[in-house]
């Protein structure tokens, strides 16, 4: 999970405020100081972290707060608050012309940042989400696999790419590219440019003239999220000189110390647009600051999982015939088993279990559960008959013993299934009320 370690220091810090029943200034200072560090350690950007500390302490040591009932709690808000400012305070949306228009992105970032294939993903996801007609332009004439690689997504996307060859110069295709959508009536145009391994003048003076030559709607920087405090200093280089409107930011799922999604936009003033999750082409998110704030201090991101949830598009009818099943006690291990697949295509359980408020702190390091602990489930309900997945009382001794041999595992392992299953039925009413009439989750996880 991105922030991981950012998280757990945070979160270990206010723990020990939060056990106070009142708070001194000298609380609150050594709080913030290690809260500091830790922001450090994450690679945010020096000024940033000073003026967010500054600012929290004016706020936090105060009359209200001092005196407040749960000042732990209150001070954990405000730290909330002036982290949600510093990413930029309310999501920001990507720039559409309407759709009689052609919107035109110039991706841009260095090389290894993950452009070729988020320009793919930033595509997919406008054309199912906003209902746009994309095309992919390969602009990075030097490196053949840059544009193999564009096609091949393309391909699996079911999205046109535009590719005149490589020698035709990449402010001539991009013009060229324009005609293209003109003519077969694509209002969405994604400019995938070339990067180099650092920022260099041939470079910069290439997308000067791209953006002299084509009606760029917005410049969009993409950035490698695992390279901290550098992503930042380029993001400065590529305002400075070529002007950028938004940022994406690449590989946040993994366990990234978090310092340009917490810098760029305190000191660039750029937002950032999405965030890159994983390597599916599916695996693009918006970035709301508010979210990633509550996902860093250990108050999760249920909104992220619903929408998740809502996008797996599972049939109506289907899913009221398993709320149905539950209402009134009839869900079995099938149904179990059916629920867990589409909790699968959601996302590594790392991320959902992160997502869900209490969970992610509960759960750290060795103890997080993985993908396997789903497998491993998957594997014995599927050694199973169907009778016994319908009527799981059936399952006596023996059954149990050539069920475990069946998937590889212990009878220790099938019992815990069975316990878990039961406590889990007991509970799905609560469940499908909080999760709405398309809950995709009614169940408890199975760790």
């Amino acid at each position: 999970m991105a922030f991981e370690s950012l998280a757990d220091k945070i979160q270990e810090t206010f723990k020990k405020l939060t056990g106070k029943g009142m708070l001194t200034e000298a609380d609150v200072k050594t709080a913030m100081r290690e809260v500091k560090l830790a922001l450090l350690e994450a690679d945010v950007n020096y000024k940033v972290v000073k003026d967010f500390v500054k600012a929290v302490e004016a706020r936090a040591i105060g009359t209200e707060v001092m005196k407040s009932l749960t000042p732990g709690q209150a001070v954990i808000k405000i730290v909330n608050e002036e982290m949600i400012r510093m990413m930029g305070n309310e999501g920001t949306e990507i720039k559409l012309l309407p759709r009689n228009e052609i919107t035109v992105y110039m991706m841009e970032g260095l090389q290894g940042a993950g452009k070729t294939t988020t320009a793919a993903k930033l595509a997919a996801l406008l054309q199912k989400k906003k209902d746009r007609k994309p095309l992919l332009v390969a602009c990075d004439i030097y490196r053949p696999a840059a544009i193999d690689q564009l096609k091949i997504n393309g391909e699996k996307l079911g999205i046109p790419v535009f590719s005149p060859g490589t020698d035709i110069k990449p402010p001539v295709i991009a013009q060229m590219a324009m005609e293209e959508a003109k003519q077969k009536g694509y209002n969405l145009v994604l400019l995938d440019t070339a990067g180099r391994l650092h920022v260099d003048q041939d470079m910069m003076d290439e997308l000067k003239e791209i953006k002299a030559t084509v009606p760029v709607t917005q410049s969009v920087l993409v950035l490698d999220a695992m390279t901290g405090q550098d992503a930042v200093n380029v993001a400065q280089s590529f305002d400075e000189q070529i002007g950028v409107d938004g940022v994406i930011l690449t590989k946040l799922d993994s366990d990234t110390r978090g310092g340009a999604a917490l810098s760029v936009k305190a000191v660039t003033g750029k937002p950032i647009f999405y965030a890159g999750m994983g390597e599916k082409l599916t695996d693009l998110e918006q970035f709301y600051p508010q979210r990633m704030a509550n996902r860093i201090l250990g108050m999760g991101d249920i909104l992220s999982l619903i929408e998740k949830a809502e996008a797996l598009e599972m049939d109506d009818a289907k899913t009221e015939a398993t709320l149905r099943k539950i209402r009134k006690s009839e869900f079995d291990l099938e149904d179990f088993l059916e629920q867990m697949q589409q909790i699968k295509k959601m996302g590594s359980l790392t991320d959902i279990l992160s997502a869900i408020p209490g969970l992610g702190s509960r759960f750290r390091g060795s103890q997080m559960p993985d993908d396997g602990s789903l497998k491993k489930v998957e594997a014995i309900i599927q050694s199973m008959t169907p009778k016994e997945r319908h009527k799981p009382d059936i399952i006596n001794g023996s059954r149990r013993r050539r069920i475990a041999a069946g998937a590889g595992t212990t009878v220790m392992e099938v019992n815990r299934l069975l316990k878990q299953f039961d406590q889990s039925k007991q509970m799905m009413k609560q469940m499908t009320g909080r999760m709405g009439k398309k809950g995709k989750m009614p169940f408890n996880l199975p760790f």
